[in-house]
């Protein structure tokens, strides 16, 4: 059986007439009733014709010609009374209680006894209850009883959470092989690597070993096996236990190894998404790079990152105009870009693309202009901190409602900042770094929204402008930026609890101004100035062992550009590239090709 949340309120739909309650009072009192409907040791008296049209079970029943019309008493055998109370209550009333306890055995009655509103309700109440830890449960109860968008919304829910479910969950233990198989064949299975997908078959086979590791072969199918490391394939894949000892896998493995040889021995080689081995899986989150300075002006050109194939795809749809040094956000499926540069004019609009109808729109304008704005969303809510006006560094802050299309302005910071950057984490705002029009700032702050108040941190171990900075893990990492001589590769962490910093791993490129954000659980560095050139190389951070990997470069070189993370795009195939070749890991590389740098850059900010 399916778990529910104990804090699951219980939902009662109501579409009585007043001709229905006179029927249900005629009931209730037991007048005019022309049948009895037993179960178990109860008697429910009823109207035959009110049964009748609520349920094609019942109309079957007593319209039937072996039914005799004298006839009273119905005994149905299997279901309970209180299920069997609620059924005919809705016969009459259309009101319906569904809790936690009810929703299964009701649903099970009511596909029964062919009452659909009973049905649609019951699918309604578990849809609002999906969650990642009964997922796999609704899943398989939806397919049993044909409850078909049911059985879609829960099967999309298995497949966006996949690697939490086969960790944590106990319903996933439950699938059969072939369930499992086809979640693992689906290319929207959310998965960081393939290596996740080898461990969760692990997991299965392992809670019935001798009954389940003969399904192997079938599940190593729906591996994408071209897409482990030649590494962890040939030492935990090709010599695991259940794989060595299946007759069915050998020639599985020797396809693989073929594979991943060819990849090796022919570095630059085309692969075949089409083979099963390697097509990459459909990302869950899309990372969109908006704007920025390329080529000596400001551009509008929009590109997306697919970190499955880790590969770069520019957009048809851009924004009337160009900007850089400006800020981005993404609430939903909507983009806002915020503030910033046009080569002539500072903004304080703000600019939305919805990424499912590709439209552009504008929504209220701040209440300053702000170029090298600092950015963050908590609570659903728009923070844009400091920047430059054209006359002056600010410290003034303020925040979008997006419900009221409104900005309002809250408490001021304690320092003027324009080229700083800012993060939302532990229920507080962190900005690091900037410039006050003289230095580069090594001091930091964070806002309480519930206090209105900026309160001063330890300061960092360097200053740093054109900063990135982002939330990750629990902590505030800062990267790179320019300390007023040169650029920096050097990274840094502040941990909210102790209120103090620790260094991390130096990126490989010193960078200023260049965009960041965490997806598939890392961080990426995008683009940027390197003190020479404006870059378009991409860098990635991976917490766990502390180390920084090369990934595809952008198609465009930029800086002063900045990013956001849309999650679960019902259009993402839009955004993708068709021939999305994956890369063999993170492989650096060298380019030769030299930018002009923008006006801009050469000053501190």
């Amino acid at each position: 059986m399916t778990e529910f949340d104990s804090s699951s309120s219980d939902m009662e739909v109501s579409l009585i007439s007043p001709p229905c309650k006179v029927l249900n009072e005629l009931r209730q009192s037991a007048q005019l009733t022309d049948a009895i409907i037993k179960v178990e040791n109860h008697s429910f008296p009823i109207h035959r014709a009110i049964m009748s049209a609520c349920s094609p079970y019942f109309r079957s029943l007593f319209t039937n010609e072996l039914f005799h019309t004298e006839m009273r008493e119905v005994v149905i055998p299997g279901v309970s009374a209180d299920i069997m109370k609620i059924i005919i209550d809705y016969a009459y009333t259309r009101t319906i209680n569904i809790n936690p306890e009810n929703v299964e055995l009701l649903l099970c009655v009511a596909d029964q006894f062919h009452v659909m509103g009973i049905v649609k309700s019951c699918c309604d109440y578990l849809t609002g209850s999906l969650n990642v830890d009964n997922c796999v449960g609704i899943y398989k109860f939806a397919k049993a009883y044909f409850c078909h968008t049911l059985e879609c919304k829960s099967f999309t829910v298995v497949l966006q959470n996949f690697a939490h479910v086969a960790v944590h969950s106990n319903e996933f233990l439950q699938l059969s092989a072939d369930e499992l198989a086809d979640i693992m064949s689906r290319d929207e299975l959310n998965v960081r690597n393939e290596e996740l997908v080898f461990d969760a078959v692990l997991r299965w086979i392992d809670f019935e070993p001798e009954r389940r590791k003969s399904s192997i072969p079938k599940l190593m199918r729906s591996i994408r096996l071209g897409l482990l490391t030649t590494q962890y394939f040939v030492e935990r894949v090709k010599t695991h236990p259940y794989v060595r000892e299946s007759e069915g896998c050998k020639p599985i493995i020797i396809e693989t190894l073929k594979f991943l040889y060819d990849l090796e021995m022919e570095e630059e080689k085309v692969v075949d998404i089409n083979n099963p081995l390697a097509r990459p899986r459909v990302p869950h989150e899309l990372l969109f790079v908006v704007g920025g300075w390329s080529g000596g002006s400001p551009t509008n050109i929009v590109e997306t990152y697919d970190t499955r194939a880790d590969t770069w795809s520019i957009i048809d749809t851009m924004d009337a105009g160009p900007r850089a040094y400006h800020g981005t956000v993404c609430i939903g499926h909507v983009i806002y870009v915020i503030g910033g540069f046009d080569g002539n004019e500072y903004f304080n609009s703000v600019r939305c693309f919805d990424v499912v109808n590709k439209t552009w729109s504008q929504v209220s304008p701040m209440n300053a202009k702000r170029c090298y704005v600092s950015v963050a969303l908590l609570d659903g809510l728009i923070y844009a901190l400091g920047g430059f006006d054209g006359h002056v560094r600010q410290n003034t802050a303020e925040r979008y409602l997006p419900r009221k299309n409104q900005w309002s302005l809250i408490a001021p910071m304690n320092h003027q900042r324009s080229d700083a950057n800012a993060a939302a984490s532990n229920n507080r705002i962190y900005i690091c770094g900037g410039f006050n029009g003289s230095e580069c700032l090594g001091h930091a702050e964070c806002y309480d929204p519930r206090a209105n108040q900026w309160t001063m941190l330890t300061p960092m171990r360097s200053r740093r402008s054109g900063v990135g900075v982002i939330a990750y893990r629990g902590q505030i990492y800062v990267l790179g930026g320019f300390n007023g001589q040169s650029r920096m590769n050097t990274c840094e962490r502040y941990n909210p609890v102790t209120n103090t910093w620790s260094q991390v791993a130096d990126m490989y490129s010193p960078r200023s101004n260049f965009a960041v954000a965490v997806l598939d659980d890392m961080i990426f560095v995008i683009g940027g100035f390197n003190g020479t050139t404006t870059i378009f190389n991409v860098e990635c951070y991976e917490g766990s062992v502390d180390e920084w990997y090369d990934a595809s470069d952008m198609n465009l070189y930029r800086s002063a550009l900045s990013a956001c993370v849309a999650t679960g795009l019902p259009n993402i195939n839009d955004y993708i590239t068709k021939d999305r070749e994956p890369e063999r890991g993170r492989r650096s590389r060298l380019h030769t090709a030299a930018q002009t740098a923008p006006p801009l850059e050469m000053g501190v900010d």
